[in-house]
């Protein structure tokens, strides 16, 4: 009994080594600097803003995006059809629309927008994708288009803070989407979020764009053709852009798994990985817990990579902090697991009404 708890304590010790590290790299949020754009990088930019339906903010979401300190853009939104909802706040912001051609019959419903306005506006120099659901500070334009002055940069992204306007699932949900910005403080982890993702008019040209009109995930899509270049990402770390949202758990739990099925979609290294990473953070809050209890306190320093990721919660939550944070860092783990095994068994998601067949 005893050379078995001195086994699993070994082993205890070598996963809260992996786990301390882990935490303590990112502890103080280290990202590349925001820059502005040169003085003679001014170029022409599209704001394409698929449409469908409503959402929490929609109306000023739109008014977001229209007050932006960038002069030289324009922002097009795009619709399915003259009945959906979202006309009614288009209109009333004076936001051009148009409406969405059949140029694919694989891709997804925001593919098929995106693809009408590129081709549509195919004159410009920069095109920046902005989902509906964002709700972007003023000077999100200008700081994602300043990425893009470096050549050596294929895509410029930001990731949202998802911001809780009522009830405690919308606040998991925040505390959700902190494993993306874990994501991309990193280069080798980090991909282009398509709710908030600008690039150059050259990067979908010839088989990247005929490659994006046969996808589902257009962020997937876009990261794939910057990296079969060999060009970086380039990450604004400022709270630009925020998702408001009122979840209920229904509602959260449909989101989650479906990102969870896109992102295995993109790789099925994230399943992978994402299931030992999950279950190893697991065991080791489950078992210091016990330890501590049944045989000595001193088990309780195996808790020390937690009280870490909650400090790093509560940082990234910035002024959307709650007393119940640090409960839903504690079994978070539990529901990413828990959308990773759903999702790796998904053959279709729903998203904004209509149904996809999952394929790699």
């Amino acid at each position: 009994m005893n050379i078995a708890l001195d086994l699993f304590t070994i082993f205890l010790s070598l996963v809260w080594l992996g786990l301390m590290l882990i935490n303590l790299s990112g502890l103080k949020r280290k990202s590349e600097k925001s820059t502005e754009p040169p003085k003679d990088y001014k170029p022409r930019v599209l704001v394409i803003l698929p449409c469908k339906g409503t959402d929490v903010t929609l109306d000023s979401n739109i008014k977001s995006l229209k007050a932006q300190d960038y002069q030289n853009f324009m922002l097009v939104a795009v619709v399915d059809d003259k009945n959906d909802p979202a006309i009614k706040a288009l209109n009333e912001n004076m936001v051009d629309y148009i409406f969405a051609k059949e140029l694919c019959t694989e891709c997804s419903g925001k593919v098929r927008a995106i693809a009408t306005a590129y081709e549509t506006y195919s004159d410009y120099d920069v095109y920046v994708i902005a989902d509906s659901d964002v709700e972007a500070r003023a000077d999100w334009l200008s700081k994602m288009v300043a990425k893009l002055a470096d050549p050596s940069v294929g895509i410029s992204t930001t990731f949202p803070l998802f911001r809780p306007k009522s009830g405690f699932w919308s606040r998991v949900k925040m505390a959700w989407g902190f494993v993306g910005d874990g994501m991309m403080e990193s280069e080798l982890t980090r991909f282009g979020w398509g709710g908030s993702l600008a690039f150059r008019k050259d990067l979908l040209n010839g088989e990247a764009y005929e490659n994006f009109k046969r996808s589902l995930s257009d962020d997937i899509a876009i990261t794939r053709a910057s990296r079969k270049r060999n060009l970086k990402i380039g990450y604004v770390p400022e709270r630009i852009a925020v998702v408001n949202s009122d979840d209920s758990f229904g509602k959260f739990w449909e989101w989650s798994n479906r990102q969870a099925a896109l992102s295995i979609m993109g790789s099925r290294r994230v399943f992978r990985f994402g299931v030992v990473i999950y279950v190893l953070d697991i065991t080791m809050l489950v078992s210091s817990i016990v330890l501590s209890v049944a045989i000595s306190y001193l088990y309780a320093v195996l808790l020390a990579p937690f009280v870490i990721g909650i400090i790093k919660t509560y940082k990234r939550a910035g002024t959307e902090r709650s007393t119940d944070l640090w409960l839903i860092y504690l079994f978070i783990n539990f529901v990413y697991l828990a959308n990773l095994i759903v999702a790796s068994r998904m053959k279709a998601i729903t998203w904004r009404g209509n149904q996809y067949e999952l394929k790699d």
